[in-house]
């Protein structure tokens, strides 16, 4: 029996996004993110766990991982995820006390994902936040943020490849406004792609993949037509690449 090997190994090649994900790609990451948002109305919300339109650090911060079980989430691990004060990509892993709380010695300008590390469950909400405001939540169950948000690191370029948003609802005629915001460093969001999806799931293939400089904050919102509860979900991915390549 020969040693196996993949057909990149051989002489022959493998399609570039999946070298991209195996890591064989000098300089070059993949990147998925998800976001879902259970309760949207006729006001416009961020496509994230914590409801409302999100709000971003204005400088480097160390976050407070609370979960709202409290003692009896004692042990739990989180991992949090985000950049430093100099943009570059940063994370740290802490256990939660007695009281179901851990503080970071890390400090994050931006926080874009985070999630159980360990082998135990929380039992309730856990919050990653800073003088009451939350900068990301794990919703009990999930385990993993679930936030269609995410920052350009420094000395880096993403290139969007893919984007989706689904609409879920059960009232006929309701339509949700749904749109990909970026805002560059020093700079204001602007309106990426804007579409209205009823009940169904809008898939936007970036055939020239959108180019987005180092810093800059990507996110997905939507609002609904009229007043009554909608699902939204939202994904987007790429390729990161950094900018010495």
């Amino acid at each position: 029996m020969g040693n196996v090997s993949s057909i990149s190994r051989t002489g022959k090649t493998e399609p570039f996004e999946l070298q991209v994900a195996r890591g064989q790609i000098s300089y070059h990451s993949s990147l998925f993110k998800y976001g879902y948002n259970p309760l949207i109305i006729n006001v416009n919300e961020t496509i994230w766990d914590g409801g409302g339109i999100y709000t971003y650090p204005s400088s480097a911060l160390a976050m407070t991982v609370t979960s709202a079980g409290a003692g009896t989430d004692e042990g739990v691990k989180v991992l949090v995820m985000g950049l430093d004060a100099d943009w570059n990509e940063v994370s740290q892993e802490v256990t939660l006390d007695g009281s179901g709380v851990a503080t970071t010695t890390q400090t994050f300008r931006r926080v874009y994902r985070a999630y159980v590390s360990g082998s135990q469950a929380p039992t309730g909400n856990i919050t990653i936040a800073n003088g009451g405001t939350t900068y990301a939540q794990i919703t009990n169950g999930e385990n993993q943020t679930l936030m269609a948000v995410w920052t350009v690191p420094a000395n880096h370029t993403f290139y969007l490849t893919r984007g989706t948003a689904t609409h879920g609802t059960d009232t006929a005629g309701a339509y949700m406004t749904i749109r990909f915001m970026t805002r560059p460093s020093g700079g204001v969001f602007r309106t990426a792609t804007k579409v209205d999806v009823t009940g169904a799931e809008l898939v936007f293939p970036f055939d020239v993949p959108l180019k987005l400089e180092e810093k800059t904050d990507l996110e997905v919102r939507a609002i609904c037509s009229k007043n009554q509860n909608n699902a939204v979900s939202a994904t987007f991915e790429g390729i990161l690449v950094r900018n010495d390549a």
